[in-house]
């Protein structure tokens, strides 16, 4: 058996493990920390659960694209969902009203038509453009058969700029880019095909994982294990081997010794640069991949509700104070936070109650920075003030759009740019590590191949953000081993 070593247990290290271990390959998955999964992990505090990441998902009820990678994976037995509300699972508060996004074409159409008078026409071609693009994407639509000049020329062009291409009502322009902190997304700068692939995702379906997102990353860490692979925790990776053609081993912090045939790297390519000391990797090659640019980083408040206080809301709550929903990456201290993302975590099948919530919000890294390098823990006073400051002001802003909710919490937590750093080990604590472009074919693309021959790159900087870019990019990086039509192949037998 050939022998592959993965960097990274997040969803793109373990679901590339299972696919190449499927295929004959013995797989050993590093991991630097205490707990495998990456931003699938949830923690733990007392009887509270949060999760840290994949908060909720889309397209997954039978035969759409999610539903078949998971079951290709074996993830579909593992796991249980909870749908959110068709008629809402997204609600955009803007300017004092909400909008609502409903699953499928009709029903996301007449809904938002209903609440913006005279869009029908508008909204039918923002849809089945999203439907487009999206399906112009052989991974995410799993088609072989694809225009991939759609996707291309949507690479090319800015969020804004195609959705007022297509709708003139200004208020409507600004509802339908509500979601994009969920792919960190900046006018004039990310690209349309990001904005659709995420929004045809939920369109489709939208769900929660019932206890977390922690059992996919079990579900795939068992099958490799089942397949005669290993997923080792408290394994940092501090050298990748080469010799005069191609890599040889992984080396930990620890002085173990991986020889590899074959090592996919599902960090971020500028730490995955940094372990490797070689020819191999030419100078201009490095330097494009250090110059990358990563999205920005993320304040997140964990709320434990006091028992049977607070009634669990089956849809995700975007809330923006301002004018715009564009630009909430940049903002003063008086302005902060410009936006919020409100979501409750599933405990249990149908709740009635919810017992944790979470709320989302931009950070820049540089209110982080002076404490860069101190211990996780042990960072002092002033970061637990800062941290507390922050946490009560954005507590404070949703108050005012969800009344009554302070004086329902038991307790909260908090996380920063720095913390994100911290487990993930992405540049600044990028929520989304590198951003997409809209020049998509320069700096800001990165490919899962790299000038080694048998070191392949893999996660959500290689293809897209969220659950079903980052399988998207696992699926492409075992594509250059298996063939994209093997790829395909043993996806699509799976679905029958």
């Amino acid at each position: 058996m050939k022998k592959c070593v993965i960097i990274g247990s997040g969803l793109g290290g373990l679901s590339c493990g299972v696919i190449l271990a499927k295929n004959g390959y013995e797989v050993t998955v590093l991991e630097q920390g205490a707990q495998i999964g990456g931003c699938l992990q949830c923690f733990r505090r007392g009887d509270a659960v949060f999760d840290t990441g994949m908060h909720y998902i889309g397209s997954a009820d039978d035969r759409q694209t999610l539903h078949t990678v998971l079951h290709y994976l074996g993830v579909d037995k593992d796991i249980k969902l909870s749908r959110l509300n068709p008629m809402g699972y997204d609600v955009i508060s803007f300017q004092g009203e909400r909008y609502a996004f409903a699953n499928g074409r009709d029903n996301f159409i007449t809904t938002l038509a209903k609440q913006v008078p005279n869009s029908c026409d508008e909204l039918e071609r923002y849809y089945d453009l999203i439907n487009l693009v999206a399906s112009s994407s052989a991974m995410h639509s799993l088609n072989r058969n694809v225009d991939v000049n759609i996707n291309a020329e949507y690479q090319m062009r800015s969020v804004n700029e195609v959705i007022d291409s297509v709708v003139e009502n200004p208020l409507l322009r600004q509802v339908l880019a509500g979601i994009q902190i969920l792919y960190a997304g900046e006018k004039d700068r990310t690209p349309f095909s990001s904005h659709a692939l995420i929004s045809d995702f939920y369109n489709q379906s939208a769900f929660r994982i019932v206890g977390g997102s922690s059992t996919i990353a079990d579900s795939l860490a068992k099958t490799i294990y089942n397949l005669g692979g290993k997923v080792l925790t408290h394994s940092k990776v501090s050298k990748i081997e080469c010799d005069s053609t191609r890599a040889t081993a992984v080396i930990t912090d620890s002085g173990e010794c991986y020889a590899a045939d074959l090592i996919v790297s599902a960090i971020h390519p500028t730490r995955t640069v940094d372990l490797i000391d070689s020819h191999l990797l030419r100078p201009a090659y490095r330097n494009r991949l250090k110059n990358v640019r990563n999205t920005t980083g993320a304040f997140t408040v964990y709320l434990k509700f006091k028992p049977n206080s607070v009634k669990y809301m089956d849809s995700n709550l975007y809330v923006y104070r301002g004018d715009s929903t564009w630009g909430c990456e940049t903002y003063t201290m008086d302005e902060w936070p410009k936006s919020l993302l409100y979501m409750h975590f599933c405990h249990e099948e149908n709740p009635v109650y919810a017992q944790t919530g979470e709320i989302l919000t931009y950070m820049s890294f540089e209110e982080t920075r002076k404490w860069v390098g101190k211990p996780i823990g042990r960072r002092g006073d002033d970061y637990e003030q800062f941290k507390q400051m922050k946490a009560e002001r954005v507590i404070d802003a949703l108050e005012k759009e969800v009344p009554g909710l302070r004086n329902n919490i038991e307790a909260y937590y908090t996380s920063t740019p720095l913390t994100y750093l911290d487990y993930t080990g992405i540049p600044d604590g990028a929520m989304y590590g590198v951003a997409k472009e809209v020049n998509a074919l320069g700096v800001g693309s990165v490919s899962c191949k790299t000038r080694i021959p048998n070191l392949l790159l893999t996660g959500q900087s290689i293809t897209a953000h969220g659950m079903l870019g980052v399988l998207a990019s696992s699926l492409v990086t075992c594509s250059e081993i298996l063939t994209t039509d093997e790829m395909f192949s043993q996806v699509k037998d799976a679905e029958e």
